[in-house]
């Protein structure tokens, strides 16, 4: 009831006429404060910009440091960059600091991958407009609308198609990028890895891109930050710790050998990461003081100065306000993502965490929920912000614009009862108010959850806006216990878990906090980075390549030595996929070891290796398995649906009712079924099929195989393939080894690679015509192929225990009357929660119709603040590029 009245006052001080919580009047549309307004209209100016200031301090600090030991070397380098990082603060802000001096930009981490830049030297310097392109950035096509700038123009320099650079800084990131040209990340590894025997065929994987990236590209995310130490001690604090714990340990061996010497170099490179931090939030205390000097509107001197007050304190103290509070989990959050390209290094928990400091400020009378949601507000401006410029295949062919910065609410606390806090509350409120792609909101379901919250939750959704996503809390704990059970899982840590990245389970513990007078439990991550590894295998494409003997037909590379099987049975077209797919994760993952081993070797991580949960008790950094759970490397794939589709078809059309031979089906799908490819045509859904002289020929093939059997609409002949497709592959998950030596994991996630993965498939024999975009997530059902409604989906979709995996992503897409009203928004939980209990893992909801998106798609800068979802995350429609929108627009749209 108090939740419920607090709700009720914040609505009514926004003047909506509703009296009890579950009857919100539909045309009330929450409205953002004023200065988020401000604000957010001029983040919609910004382009994405890429900065060279702290690459520059940083190699400058790592030549003068050479021959120290790497993880000091390296935590002094990234400490001189941080403390000379140039503060901007905007009139109008209250949380500050950004990921470069520019409002929405990113820098290159050229000790990861310097490739691209050296390869591209000549022609930047030259200022062509087309930098070499990787095999997987060929095939991108990234959103012309929006921060991206796809084109030269003026002193500008396009760089991957989505960010500029001025002309006058190139030479900077030239010279800079020379030096790692035989040092880097990607050099180092990959100089080992053609060590290995089958190398040829790794770069037979990627060159036709059945495999979409290497796992040094973005080395670091999918995980979730812990904010612990920061909030419990302060920087002043921590620095005396490791003084401490260096007198202790520095030339102790211990027990262990080397890992025991390792600890005195892991708290002295400690020290240097956390006195960068330290000064960085003092330059801007700096910054806003010498604003505050210059100001003569006294309203905005006061905010200068308040803010000089807050970094000051954030620089040196631990948080002893909500706003510092909510300061200091920003400005580790940004030391993170800062440390190497990543994406998805997700919040956490972040309602759960700073919940003590909202409840004593609220209590106290220092502040009131209406300022707590205007901060709340701007945090996701700061967020939105966050931009990532990774290497070929990832910027434009994954990220499409977002990085996947994830906030999680609700789920079971540590005493095992709902965790749902009021601060909670206040952030689905301000996530209703302001309009920004980040952070995605992803709800913990459980029973336990009060009825109010999920309601909260659910009229969130029918605005429109992707999210929150819907995790189901008892499947992601039972996923915990099983994949963490031998590094020591408790009931206790499972509770903790939420989502990194976009969709991936990642686990938590509960660790106390002191303030205010008593002990607060609460969550934090305890995993490494979690989602390297086998990165996103498109299951159609392995399919095609078994039915063209190996030999991929779009660029003539022989991928598989040739089976020279006659596939007689369906049976045996399995067991061919299989072998290959086991070679495949063979290969990969001694690639992947290779990479990861020669990262945390040469670049060792700094920030993530003091916030992580034990690395600071033990004395390690996560790359020697200092966090408590390291179990955290996977297999990522794409295309499942598509993939199970077309077996189905092959069953049935070839094997089971022996309508056509498979010389037949395969050459109905290397002729396209008669069509144009989505090249030729311009369309990447089925929205259009343009037919050639060839379509009569394969009429019928082509109708037996639309009309195949499909997942999605409760039938077990297409439902078996993939609960068969799950079975299979988790036996290869747990022999697989990784870097850390713990066992594989399927994550089960499109992002946005069904877009140029589906760009270089064939036609396939589902029906799936040449280029056409794949089904998106794991479990969504290809575009208008569910015929029987929802249920008959989740069904489908539930046909195996999602335990057995990280995660299975399900996208639906309804049309905004189906929910409309009180009664529409509980039809749309009573969906969610039917879901979830028959054992679901994920859905998520894109509440818009057709119509809409496409009229978007012709004139996007009338739609600058439309969102959709469109894998595990939300982004501006004008900044995602055409193959993908298609294959948006083109979802069954479930009405009344």
């Amino acid at each position: 009831m108090e939740n419920e009245s607090r709700v009720q006052e914040i609505l009514k001080r926004r003047g909506l006429d509703v009296t009890p919580v579950d009857n919100f009047t539909e045309a009330d549309v929450p409205e953002p404060t004023e200065r988020f307004t401000k604000l957010i209209n001029i983040y919609y100016l910004m382009k994405n910009t890429i900065d060279m200031e702290i690459p520059y301090w940083y190699n400058r600090f790592w030549w003068e440091n050479e021959g120290d030991v790497p993880v000091i070397r390296r935590a002094k380098a990234y400490s001189a960059a941080l403390s000379r990082h140039t503060p901007t603060i905007w009139p109008g802000e209250k949380l500050v600091m950004n990921k470069t001096k520019n409002w929405r930009g990113a820098f290159p981490f050229p000790w990861v991958d310097a490739s691209f830049f050296n390869a591209a030297a000549e022609a930047l310097m030259n200022e062509v407009d087309a930098p070499p392109e990787a095999a997987a950035d060929a095939v991108s096509i990234v959103g012309a609308g929006g921060g991206n700038v796809t084109q030269n123009y003026g002193n500008v320099v396009s760089i991957a198609k989505k960010f500029g650079m001025r002309k006058e800084e190139i030479p900077c990131l030239v010279k800079v990028s020379k030096y790692w040209d035989n040092g880097s990340v990607e050099s180092v590894s990959d100089r080992y890895s053609k060590l290995v025997p089958e190398y040829s065929k790794w770069q037979a994987y990627r060159d036709s891109v059945l495999i979409m990236f290497d796992s040094w590209a973005i080395p670091q995310g999918r995980e979730v930050i812990n904010y612990y130490l920061p909030l419990q001690y302060g920087f002043d604090r921590i620095i005396e710790l490791c003084d401490e714990k260096i007198a202790e340990t520095l030339g102790e061996a211990g027990d262990d050998g080397i890992l025991g010497m390792s600890r005195g170099y892991y708290y002295t490179a400690m020290k240097e990461i956390t006195k960068g931090m330290s000064q960085w939030a003092d330059n801007y205390a700096k910054r806003a003081s010498y604003l505050a000097g210059l100001e003569s509107d006294p309203i905005q001197k006061k905010e200068y100065e308040e803010i000089a007050a807050v970094m000051h304190n954030v620089a040196h103290k631990k948080p002893a306000s909500f706003r510092e509070a909510l300061q200091t989990t920003f400005l580790c959050h940004l030391g993170v993502v800062n440390e190497d390209p990543q994406s998805g290094q997700s919040i956490g928990r972040l309602g759960q965490v700073l919940q003590p400091f909202y409840a004593k400020d609220l209590a106290d009378g220092t502040t009131t929920e209406e300022e707590v949601v205007e901060l709340l507000e701007l945090y996701r401006i700061k967020i939105t912000s966050i931009e990532c410029f990774a290497s070929s295949g990832v910027t434009g062919g994954v990220l499409s614009g977002n990085t996947f910065n994830n906030l999680s609410v609700g789920g079971l606390g540590y005493d095992g009862l709902t965790a749902v806090t009021p601060l909670e509350y206040l952030i689905v409120e301000a996530g209703m108010r302001a309009r920004t792609s980040q952070p995605t909101l992803s709800v913990l379901y459980d029973e336990k959850t009060p009825e109010d919250f999920l309601m909260k939750c659910a009229r969130c959704c029918k605005l429109g806006m992707g999210y929150p996503a819907w995790m189901n809390n008892q499947g992601g704990m039972n996923y915990m216990l099983r994949q963490y059970h031998d590094e020591g899982m408790n009931i206790y840590d499972a509770r903790a878990w939420c989502l990194g990245g976009c969709l991936e389970s990642s686990p938590g513990c509960f660790q106390p906090l002191d303030y205010d007078g008593r002990v607060w439990m609460i969550p934090g991550g305890a995993a490494p980075t979690a989602g390297t590894g086998i990165h996103f295998t498109g299951l159609p494409k392995l399919l095609e390549l078994v039915l063209t003997n190996g030999v991929d037909k779009r660029t003539g590379i022989k991928v598989f030595e040739p089976h020279n099987k006659k596939l007689e049975t369906f049976e045996e077209v399995w067991e061919v996929w299989m072998a290959w797919m086991r070679e495949l994760l063979d290969v990969s993952n001694k690639i992947n070891n290779i990479q990861m081993d020669v990262w945390r070797k040469i670049n060792p991580p700094v920030i993530q290796s003091l916030l992580k949960a034990d690395c600071f008790k033990k004395g390690q950094h996560i790359g020697d398995c200092g966090a408590r759970y390291n179990g955290s490397i996977n297999f990522e794939s794409c295309g499942t649906i598509n993939f199970v589709n077309s077996m189905a078809s092959l069953k049935k059309n070839v094997y089971d009712d022996k309508k056509y031979t498979l010389e037949e089906m395969t050459d109905a799908l290397m002729n396209n079924f008669g069509f144009k490819t989505a090249f030729e045509t311009g369309v990447f859904s089925p929205d259009r099929r343009e037919a050639t002289e060839n379509a009569s020929k394969y009429e019928q093939i082509f109708y037996d195989c639309v009309n195949a059997p499909k997942y999605g609409n409760a039938d077990p002949y297409a439902d078996s393939i993939l609960k068969d497709y799950e079975e299979r592959m988790l036996p290869e998950m747990l022999r697989l080894r990784s870097y850390y030596g713990k066992q594989y994991y399927m994550c089960q996630i499109s992002v946005s690679t069904h877009g140029p993965q589906g760009a270089i498939t064939l036609a396939t024999s589902d029906g799936r015509l040449a280029g056409t975009t794949y089904a998106d997530g794991s479990m969504s059902p290809a575009p208008t192929t569910d015929k029987n409604g929802i249920y008959a989906v989740f069904e489908s979709a539930t046909c195996y225990d999602h335990a057995m995996c990280q995660n299975s992503q399900m996208n639906v897409k309804i049309h905004p009357t189906a929910v409309k009203g009180i009664n529409g928004t509980k039809k749309l939980l009573d969906v969610i929660r039917a879901y979830m209990r028959k054992g679901g893992f994920h859905v998520q909801f894109n509440i818009t119709s057709s119509q809409t998106l496409r009229t978007a798609q012709q004139k996007p800068d009338d739609y600058r603040d439309l969102m959709v979802r469109v894998a595990g995350f939300t982004q501006y429609w004008c900044e995602i590029g055409k193959p993908i929108q298609d294959e948006v627009i083109y979802r069954t749209e479930y009405d009344a």
